[in-house]
């Protein structure tokens, strides 16, 4: 069997929820990781042919697909900012939008308005953000916290992946006691769930079913809750001139940058590549 009859064999395979691109796409995807070739490689090579024990690896990556487990999960890998890294049930599959967050704070320091010597990270899963700042700043002190300790475990594995020290600790943003933290930071940062629970009926079976739930939905009453906590913990603990990034619900937007106002921030919002209003930086001064 070629790659041109697996890529073939998945796009008519592959749940109805994916179309013939994506499908494509994820089994180029599943190609680069099973044969451990390039994607200029497998795009180019269609007539490859596969070894037997490739060929079985492929068709299990392709029966767990066909009930709608995401791929990330099932090669237990996902790329970002250039990295590899590791990814299971008890944490999100790091996005293409985080990834413009994580730009947007290395643009801010290289621009020079401010300076990054303290960063903390709210809400870490799989470490990506805080990791691939370290990676870029390596004079940072950078630090994150989860409030679960299955991602704090994936997170530390991943800094160890990608050879960056980042200090991950358990934390509940939540809680009073998070206020207690001693420290200021010139940077905070933070990912924090913002689907409303009413949101379930418009996404991916894949996602409802696979990813975890703490890390995405937030009472109807109250979509902003985790802004509201992070804001408050901004307000204590940023340094004279620091900044805070959020990655936000991209209908939500005003109402955020609305409560960022009344807590004494000043806020820009940016779109993603998409246009949608998916990110916003807020400062006091």
């Amino acid at each position: 069997m070629t790659i041109a009859e697996i890529e073939s064999i998945y796009v008519d395979q592959l749940p109805p929820m994916y179309d013939r691109e994506e499908a494509r796409n994820i089994a180029q995807l599943a190609v680069q990781f099973i044969c451990n070739q390039s994607k200029s490689y497998v795009m180019l090579h269609k007539g490859h042919d596969l070894t037997l024990q490739e060929e079985t690896s492929l068709i299990r990556v392709l029966d767990e697909l066909r009930f709608g487990k995401p791929l990330q999960y099932v090669l237990g890998e996902a790329d970002f900012y250039g990295m590899r890294f590791k990814v299971n049930s008890s944490v999100l599959i790091p996005r293409p939008e985080t990834e413009e967050l994580v730009f947007w704070v290395l643009e801010c320091v290289k621009e020079g308005k401010q300076r990054a010597l303290n960063i903390i990270d709210l809400g870490t899963g799989t470490g990506c953000i805080p990791i691939a700042i370290k990676k870029n700043l390596p004079g940072a002190e950078v630090c994150a916290c989860d409030i679960s300790q299955e991602a704090v475990d994936t997170a530390v594995q991943n800094a160890v992946l990608n050879q960056t020290e980042v200090h991950f600790f358990l934390a509940d943003i939540l809680k009073e006691s998070f206020n207690l933290l001693p420290l200021t930071f010139d940077f905070i940062i933070s990912n924090p769930p913002y689907i409303a629970e009413n949101e379930k009926e418009q996404m991916h079976k894949n996602v409802l079913e696979h990813e975890p739930h703490t890390a995405l939905f937030v009472p109807n009453d109250n979509p902003l809750l985790f802004y509201n906590k992070i804001a408050d913990f901004a307000v204590k603990h940023l340094s004279e001139n620091g900044l805070l990034f959020l990655e936000i619900n991209e209908a939500l937007g005003k109402d955020t940058q609305s409560m960022l106002k009344e807590k004494g921030f000043h806020s820009e919002i940016r779109t993603d590549l998409q246009g949608k209003e998916r990110m916003i930086k807020a400062w006091i001064n």
